[in-house]
């Protein structure tokens, strides 16, 4: 081959090897842009929960919204087919349980969301009875008889405060109370044989005592000698021994069984998280343990005739969110969603081994790689405190592609932002806003230290937690530092207010939803059926009536509305009775006196949180609309 040639084949190699680095870094570059989808797509999800077998286990009862609000609905476990058995379109019904050895069903309703629910029987022809009618009362169901021929339920029907224990004929439909309550105690759990209760006293948000009595001899046992916090988890068969969850001596809560005769305690389960719930199968073969790892449930099933492990297929970024054994013990009932998928309903047949999905509750018109899995992250506090968060980065957020944020901060005190879908931070999120579910100071699931540590300090060291979440935004390079707002719902609406009026300058912008503006007022009209959680709670926020009125006062950015400085926008309930419209009102005429932009959307069939999906569709709508406005673009800060 002549010197020209070779020259040629080199430069030939040469030009191509660049073209290919050139498209090597392109591609590496390059950004995947996503669909952009609308408020009506991503609630045409559908919510999905509940998950009763029926006596031959080939059914399962659940309660959904894709009728636009809760309704019941059966699923044929073999074809996957869904028959909506309630019609109703004005309030939401959930599913309790079918009518043992019959096709009738039990479901839950309030009214308005005034959070009065009764528990309804419906025939299979359609109608149904009120089995709670009491004007003000509150019924839970609490379990089946052993013979399957009494249901047993709790009501405060006798004295709104506080909730007795009954047991009710399903045949005659009558009911007789077993347990009175006079004391504001909470009734948690009780034997088969009815001769045991289990009882817990509430003492602080962090703190119960538990107590077993008989019923036959007036006794009482204590199972909370040492201070902490103690949840029943339920009877054995045979009457002898009773489990709870309890956190005495460490951080994270465990599973402990106690035999009733001796008084000998025996840890079960144990880890570096949260023991959420524990349960045993039907038949005592399995029991069920699920944990709050990180924000997101992880279950474990125990086999104990074989002393193993009960294992099935993996689902990726799975969030477990209830589990249920059939009768039989041959099935089991599975709520998993993910941080891109709501909740769906599985089955997992322990002989075939075979785990089999029942619904698709995302929109087929999402194209779920459009969406953002979570990403949990942590950043320093103000004091050098670890803070646990969630991340939610756009797909097409870069460093030359820069987008504004919002700090999003869940309900409580006490609650957490966990891993889980959600429709609402999803279309934020397509629409171009990076979202930080911070789990500030006063989170549960990371320790009872950290869940204490905002006890009579709220709106401060937790409200600056928020502040360092949004510099930990600020640092990121595909953020736009000048736009980060915050968002929040309930005790989340809360923190948003306290942010716009005690650190104006901090936010853009600040959406309120369904959240409380003035401690003073919540907390002396809480409901009377949270008469038994009455002190814990002026333990943790402080008590109206007393020398804390003033420090709450101090706290209530209603008082503080004229200091408010950038756009706000507030969601409200008109029977919310937890957060009543009074205070949302005062603290938007508050905000509008000082002419500043505030946007106020008023349910009028709505509670505390919503219930319908048009509801959600109008209210999140105008959220995004409104964010648009005033913290992507340039809108008016004063209305003036």
């Amino acid at each position: 081959m002549n010197r020209k040639k070779l020259e040629l084949l080199y430069l030939l190699k040469t030009y191509f090897a660049l073209i290919t680095l050139f498209l090597f870094i392109a591609s590496c570059t390059q950004t995947y842009t996503p669909t952009k989808y609308s408020i009506e797509q991503f609630y045409q999800n559908n919510r999905i929960g509940g998950g009763a077998f029926s006596d031959d286990e080939t059914k399962l009862l659940v309660s959904s919204d894709e009728s636009g609000i809760f309704n019941v609905y059966e699923i044929d476990i073999v074809s996957g087919e869904k028959t909506q058995k309630t019609f109703s379109k004005k309030e939401s019904f959930f599913t309790i349980d079918y009518l043992p050895g019959a096709n009738q069903i039990l479901y839950s309703a309030d009214k308005g969301g005034d959070e009065l629910n009764h528990i309804y029987l419906m025939n299979e022809d359609g109608a149904t009875t009120d089995l709670t009618p009491g004007e003000n009362e509150k019924a839970r169901f609490a379990g089946w008889s052993k013979d399957k021929k009494s249901m047993y339920f709790t009501s405060n029907k006798r004295n709104p405060q506080f909730f007795d224990f009954y047991k009710m004929n399903i045949e005659t439909w009558e009911s007789e109370m077993l347990y009175q309550n006079d004391n504001g105690i909470n009734i948690s759990n009780m034997s088969e044989d009815e001769t045991w209760f289990a009882f817990s006293q509430t003492i602080t948000t962090s703190e119960n005592k538990l107590f077993l009595t008989n019923r036959i001899d007036n006794s009482t046992l204590e199972l909370s000698e040492e201070s902490g916090s103690y949840n029943a988890s339920g009877f054995s068969k045979d009457n002898k021994d009773f489990f709870f969850i309890t956190d005495v001596d460490k951080e994270f809560s465990y599973l402990v069984k106690y035999k009733i005769e001796t008084g000998e305690k025996e840890v079960l389960f144990e880890t570096n998280w949260d023991v959420m719930y524990s349960y045993l199968s039907e038949n005592e073969r399995y029991r069920v343990i699920a944990i709050n790892e990180d924000g997101k449930n992880t279950l474990f099933i125990k086999d104990l005739v074989n002393n193993s492990d009960v294992y099935f297929p993996e689902i990726p970024d799975g969030d477990i969110k209830g589990a249920s054994f059939s009768e039989s013990e041959e099935k089991i009932r599975l709520t998993i969603g993910t941080s891109k998928s709501p909740n769906n309903i599985y089955v997992y047949d322990m002989g075939s081994k075979e785990l089999k999905k029942l619904t698709e509750t995302l929109n087929p018109e999402i194209n779920a790689n459009d969406l953002v899995a979570a990403e949990v992250v942590r950043y320093p506090s103000f004091d050098g405190l670890e803070i646990p968060a969630i991340n939610y980065k756009p797909l097409d957020a870069t460093k030359r592609n820069k987008v504004p944020a919002l700090v999003w901060v869940h309900g409580g005190p006490g609650g957490q932002s966990r891993t889980g879908y959600s429709s609402l931070i999803q279309y934020l999120v397509n629409h171009g806003y990076a979202i930080l579910a911070v789990n500030n100071r006063g989170s549960s699931g990371y320790g009872k230290t950290f869940f204490k540590m905002d006890d009579l300090n709220h709106g401060d060291k937790d409200l600056k937690d928020c502040i360092w979440g949004k510099k930990w935004l600020q640092a990121q390079d595909y953020i736009d530092a000048e736009k980060i707002g915050i968002i929040g719902g309930s005790y989340g609406g809360y923190m948003t207010m306290a942010a716009m009026t005690f650190t104006p300058d901090e936010f853009k912008v600040g959406v309120n939803i369904f959240g409380v503006t003035n401690w003073l007022r919540t907390l002396k009209s809480i409901p009377p059926y949270w008469e038994s959680f009455r002190n814990a709670l002026y333990k943790e926020l402080g008590d109206p009536t007393t020398a804390d009125s003033v420090r709450l006062y101090e706290i209530s950015p209603v008082f503080h509305a004229h200091k408010v400085k950038n756009p706000v926008m507030v969601l409200q309930g008109a029977n919310d009775p937890r957060v009543l419209k009074i205070e949302s009102d005062e603290i938007v005429a508050g905000i509008e006196a000082n002419g500043i932009t505030v946007e106020y959307v008023v349910f009028d069939d709505e509670g505390h949180g919503f219930r319908k999906k048009e509801n959600e569709i109008e209210g999140y709508g105008k959220v995004l609309t409104f964010l648009e406005t005033y913290l992507k673009g340039e809108g008016e800060t004063s209305q003036n």
